[in-house]
């Protein structure tokens, strides 16, 4: 790599981390603006929606965005885009109108702000695609710009609806977005080709989406939905303390994210799987560190601050502090683990991720049955932390291997995973199929 195309790919990861630091942001933003302006019942309910919306924007960023990122040819690149577009636009519009019909039909305000929901469905997730399409164009300053509008006009808006219902502040989400998929799809107008098959490569047999979901749906997804289930089963307060809680410390989202996402190709470079696992190690004890010291400055937060952070959301959630603050630094260890994982032995992190996510449910599950709300933020951390340990336990056991280096999964000209090679490859077979 020349100097200049390293100066490039350094000023491009820079770029990709503002970007999600950005958006992290506007989420953020999003929950505590509601928070503030709506009484506890109501950011409840919103808290449902934003909920479901999370786990189906995670799905399609997992079957969609995460292959379309690893598609090397630059034509190919170009088509897969529009493709991705194309095709998260159809499926959206397909399930939001099944979501307003549903919620219109069903009645009641937690089945209108699905409804609303449902309305605004094509353009959440349309955006949100489109921040993939501008990393597959290697261009990550586009999706900041693009994301820097969104949540300028997010916090105009919500800013202007006095004490929203659940439903009226979903539609003035989904309307604060809609000018930053203007300028999303202007800016993508030269930079992904027409679609033509938007289908063809999402349904393949070995399109890697189809992986990168199920680790999706094991992992992030499950403790979504569990979370979602306490408020269909249980009571609405408890997703919303939740959410208030998980709010508060948003912004270590961004570094774990960041460290699964862009840490590969820095500690991918070290030599053996020892050092690669020694400095995922380094990264995790760092990253549990400030997520401590982050939960340790909450806690301390008076009252006034906080209410000015979360509404009457903040009372509630302020109890689960604690807990919440364990799972984070749990989760820190765990994102370590899994990007140790990555650089070693990709293939690993399936099996991990589908018992332990399993086991984490029964524990909140357990937790919210034995001690509520408090109860289930304890069986979070609890789920977080064996997790961690299951990972950094098969990391230390791959540490010393002779073996090659377990190959991830690159994708060819569609945007599907060739066949695996050997452990017993030749060495000049895999340099080719590495990322």
């Amino acid at each position: 790599m020349t100097e200049a195309a390293g100066a490039r790919a350094r000023l491009g990861g820079v770029a990709a981390v503002a970007d999600q630091g950005l958006s992290s942001l506007g989420s953020i933003a999003l929950l505590v603006l509601v928070a503030r302006r709506s009484p506890a019942e109501s950011f409840a309910v919103f808290s449902l929606a934003y909920v479901v919306f999370t786990v189906l924007l995670g799905l399609v960023a997992a079957y969609v965005g995460q292959p379309l990122v690893l598609v090397r040819d630059p034509v190919a690149r170009r088509q897969a885009a529009g493709d991705a577009l194309a095709a998260t636009a159809a499926v959206a519009l397909a399930l939001g109108a099944a979501a307003v019909a549903a919620g219109l039909a069903v009645g009641g305000g937690t089945a209108h702000t699905f409804a609303a929901l449902g309305a605004v469905l094509v353009v959440l997730l349309t955006v949100e695609v489109a921040r993939y399409a501008f990393a597959a164009a290697r261009e990550p300053h586009l999706a900041l710009a693009v994301d820097a509008t969104k949540v300028a006009v997010l916090v105009a808006v919500l800013a202007l609806v006095p004490t929203p219902t659940p439903a009226a502040a979903v539609l003035a989400w989904g309307a604060a977005y809609v000018p930053a998929l203007v300028v999303a799809l202007a800016l993508l107008a030269r930079r992904v080709a027409r679609p033509r098959r938007p289908f063809a490569a999402l349904v393949a047999r070995d399109h890697l989406g189809r992986r990168f979901a199920t680790e999706f749906a094991v992992g992030n997804g499950s403790s979504q939905l569990t979370v979602l289930g306490l408020g269909t089963f249980g009571t609405p307060a408890a997703v919303g303390a939740l959410r208030g809680a998980s709010t508060v410390f948003g912004p270590l989202n961004v570094l774990l994210t960041a460290s699964t996402s862009f840490g590969p190709p820095y500690v991918g470079r070290l030599v053996g799987a020892r050092a690669r696992v020694r400095a995922a190690a380094r990264l995790g004890g760092a990253l549990a560190v400030v997520a401590g010291l982050w939960g340790l400055t909450v806690q301390l937060l008076p009252a006034s601050v906080g209410r000015q952070v979360l509404g009457d959301t903040w009372q509630h959630a302020h109890a689960l502090f604690p807990a919440t603050t364990a799972q984070y630094v749990a989760m820190a260890l765990g994102s370590a683990g899994i990007l140790a994982l990555r650089v070693v032995a990709p293939r690993a992190t399936l099996a991990i991720q589908v018992v332990f996510s399993a086991t984490t449910v029964v524990l909140v599950v357990a937790g919210y049955l034995v001690g509520g709300v408090l109860g289930a933020a304890w069986g979070l951390a609890l789920g977080s932390a064996l997790k961690a340990v299951a990972l950094w336990v098969r990391a230390a056991r791959l540490r010393g291997s002779a073996l090659p280096d377990d190959l991830a999964a690159p994708t060819d000209r569609d945007g599907t995973a060739p066949r695996a090679a050997t452990v017993g490859a030749a060495s000049s077979a895999s340099d080719q199929r590495r990322i």
